[in-house]
């Protein structure tokens, strides 16, 4: 293979991916029409071929679908998802009993989960938590601190000091202040994202990834596989490669069927030397700076890390790129100086969610902070699917006084994610929720911002794939500057947004009513 060249944006442009029949058969929605289509002809051929056995047949249904009934209220899955299962198996008995169990039975990723198990014990105490800080944060914040002893749980996640953030209210302000730290890279650079498009974004990136690879730089770059068929050719790690940058995909997609494509590493992180790091909703494609407008306005948010807590992004990464490792050098890497910001204000945690474990962080997260809430809840999402919990916390926050106002898109991306956030609107408008949508284009911003005390800013979105199925991370900020920038920015953007009320949820978009109701139903598999 021929080595690719580096121009003025960085690597030249490469064939397009294609999503293809492939993408579509191996996706979930694939497998349950194959499981519908194989059974409808079963039915079928049994009205013709087994006449004489249809008692026996329809009541061996009947049996199965009690059976998986009464299964499916004792397991502990999510009350909702509990509902679409429940949904699928009275229309498939047989065949929706045997795609539940084929979820069940992780097929697939048992070795990716327990690896990542193992990684996670191992790493618990890497990077160790300063009790004085911890102390402190208790007496200031008591119950903020509460949701830092939970978020510890799953993972080795300090509280800091000593450091600063910076947030950025669209993807260009990122982009810039990103290509500055990424020149002054002198030890590694760690990135990891769920999309690389080629173009002038991750050109220019790439060109000072190849460069820094030549002066001896650790450079590693790793995306999700779905970009296989979206948006890089098969060989891209290779060809990273040839320019001296380490490259992985995670989860690279063929074809056989397995639960491991259900979890998508949805994560964005960009650390530099251990000490600065970046992540938010911005992945590397021009949309997210507004070079390219299929949508309108691209708005999207993020913040960069300096200091102390910049080191929680480097062990999530190692941990992440370690899964198919016999052996991760973490210590090395760990050790590199944080340069603590002395003068920094407040405290902070980078926190991941884990789909594999039993702790559904970025969740209880979001909730936890929707109950302590006083004066207001102000959010950012690009979707809004909810399961039961989370639409309560919501509500209940409303119901309770506190200004919960929502930002999402006024132009969507997809269809049936817009049609399924409508179908909630009405309930939570009956709350007390306000309901905005952002006219100039698309919003894919993940922000909370609670009372001028406490904001997350990070990857994770309101909805089934990104609470339950994906890897996410976030950065938590208490008394934190910028958090004031953060409802500055809230506010400025709610000038650009119409408020939805319960007699235009649906103006303009009727025919998105029906595909909404239907599409509820299903909510937890989509």
């Amino acid at each position: 293979m021929d080595k690719p060249t580096v121009s003025e944006t960085g690597l030249r442009l490469l064939k397009k991916g294609q999503k293809g029949i492939v993408h579509a058969i191996f996706s979930r929605l694939g497998l349950i029409m194959l499981l519908f289509l194989i059974q409808l002809l079963f039915f079928v051929a049994g009205l013709f071929w087994f006449n004489s056995l249809l008692p026996q047949i329809f009541g061996g249904s009947t049996v199965i679908s009690l059976l998986m009934v009464l299964y499916l209220i004792n397991t502990r899955i999510d009350p909702t998802a509990k509902i679409t299962w429940l949904i699928i198996i009275m229309l498939l008995p047989v065949f929706g009993s045997l795609l539940f169990l084929y979820t069940q039975l992780e097929i697939g990723h048992r070795a990716f989960k327990e690896r990542f198990r193992q990684i996670t014990e191992e790493t618990r105490g890497e990077i160790k938590q300063d009790e004085a800080v911890l102390k402190k944060f208790r007496e200031e914040a008591p119950g903020a601190a509460a949701l830092s002893q939970y978020i510890k749980r799953s993972g080795c996640f300090p509280v800091y000091e000593n450091t600063d953030v910076s947030y950025y209210p669209v993807g260009e302000d990122m982009f810039e202040e990103m290509l500055k730290q990424l020149e002054q890279a002198e030890h590694f650079i760690f990135s990891e994202y769920f999309i690389i498009d080629e173009g002038e974004m991750w050109g220019r990136v790439l060109e000072i990834l190849s460069r820094k690879a030549k002066e001896g730089v650790d450079v590693r770059v790793m995306y999700d596989g779905t970009n296989e068929f979206v948006n890089l050719p098969h060989d891209y790690p290779k060809r990273l490669n040839a320019l001296g940058i380490k490259c992985k995909m995670f989860a690279p997609l063929s074809p056989f069927v397995s639960t491991h494509y259900n979890y998508r590493d949805h994560r964005k992180i960009l650390v530099i030397d251990g000490h600065t790091a970046f992540t938010g909703g911005i992945n590397f494609a021009d949309r997210y700076i507004n070079r390219e407008s299929p949508l309108g306005h691209w708005k999207d948010t993020a913040v960069m890390v300096n200091g102390d807590a910049a080191r929680t992004f480097s062990l999530m990464f190692l941990q992440m790129w370690g899964i198919d490792e016999k052996k991760t050098d973490f210590r090395s890497f760990l050790s590199y100086p944080t340069f603590p910001q002395e003068d920094a204000e407040g405290y902070v945690i980078p926190y991941g969610d884990c789909p594999l474990d039993s702790d559904k962080v970025g969740e209880q997260v979001y909730i936890d902070l929707l109950n302590r809430a006083v004066r207001y809840v102000h959010v950012m999402t690009p979707y809004l699917i909810l399961d039961g919990e989370m639409e309560n916390a919501i509500k209940f926050a409303a119901e309770r006084g506190v200004d919960v106002s929502l930002i999402l898109p006024g132009v969507p991306d997809k269809k049936t994610p817009y049609a399924l956030a409508k179908s909630h609107y009405a309930s939570l408008i009956d709350s007390g929720v306000k309901i905005y949508e952002y006219v100039p284009g698309f919003v894919h911003a993940k922000s909370f911002v609670i009372d001028d005390r406490e904001a997350v800013v990070g990857t994770i979105n309101l909805d089934y794939r990104s609470l339950y199925h994906h890897f996410e991370c976030a950065t938590y900020l208490n008394g934190v500057r910028c958090i004031a920038d953060i409802e500055k920015d809230f506010e400025n953007s709610l000038k650009k947004c119409r408020r939805v009320t319960k007699d235009t949820i649906w103006e303009n978009h009727r025919l998105l009513r029906p595909l909404g109701f239907l599409a509820k139903a299903v909510a937890p598999l989509l």
